[in-house]
C-alpha cells in the first residue's frame, strides 16, 4: 500500500497537481511556521521516523526560494568583480528550514524533514520534532539514540 502512495506523490510533483496548487494558496496566507495535527505526506513522514503518538510534533515551514543576490556597492572604489551575482548558500533549503524551526521550538529536537511543495517563490517543508523529555518518547526504543542521558 505504501509503495503505491509514494508513487502517487511522485506523480503529483511531476504533474503539478491542481488540488495541491490550490492548497498552496492557503499556505501562502498562513504564518511562516505552522504547527500541524498530522503530516501531509504520511508515507514520507513514517519513513523518516514519524509515529502518531504524544511527544512527536509536525511543523510546516515556508522558505523563500531564489539566489542570494547581494546589494551592489554604492560608495567607494568599484571593484572589477563586485560579488553581487551567482552567490551560493553554504547550506541547502532543507537545513535552513530545520534551523528556523529549531529556533522557534528550542525545547524540541529535530528528527527529520521533507519537502511538501514548491512554487516559483516559496518551498514548504514539514519538520518532525521530538519532545525528548516526554515519557512516551523516553520509553520508545526507536528514539533512544536521540536522547542523551
Amino acid at each position: 500500500m505504501y509503495k503505491h502512495v509514494s508513487k502517487t506523490w511522485k506523480n503529483i510533483f511531476k504533474d503539478n497537481y491542481r488540488p495541491l496548487r490550490i492548497r498552496a494558496v492557503s499556505w501562502r496566507k498562513q504564518t511562516t511556521i505552522k504547527r500541524l495535527e498530522y503530516p501531509s505526506r504520511l508515507t514520507r513522514a513514517r519513513s523518516l521516523g514519524y509515529k502518531s503518538k504524544q511527544g512527536i510534533i509536525v511543523v510546516r515551514t515556508k522558505i523563500r526560494r531564489g539566489g542570494m543576490r547581494r546589494q551592489r556597492p554604492r560608495a567607494g572604489r568599484r571593484q572589477k568583480h563586485l560579488g553581487v551575482l551567482k552567490m551560493k548558500a553554504k547550506i541547502n533549503a532543507k537545513e535552513i528550514a530545520e534551523n528556523r524551526v529549531q529556533r522557534k521550538y528550542p525545547n524540541l529536537k529535530v528528527l527529520n524533514s521533507y519537502l511538501v511543495y514548491k512554487d516559483g517563490r516559496h518551498s514548504w517543508f514539514e519538520v518532525i520534532l521530538l519532545d525528548i523529555h516526554h515519557p512516551s518518547i523516553q520509553s520508545d526504543d526507536d528514539f533512544k539514540y536521540h536522547i542523551k542521558k
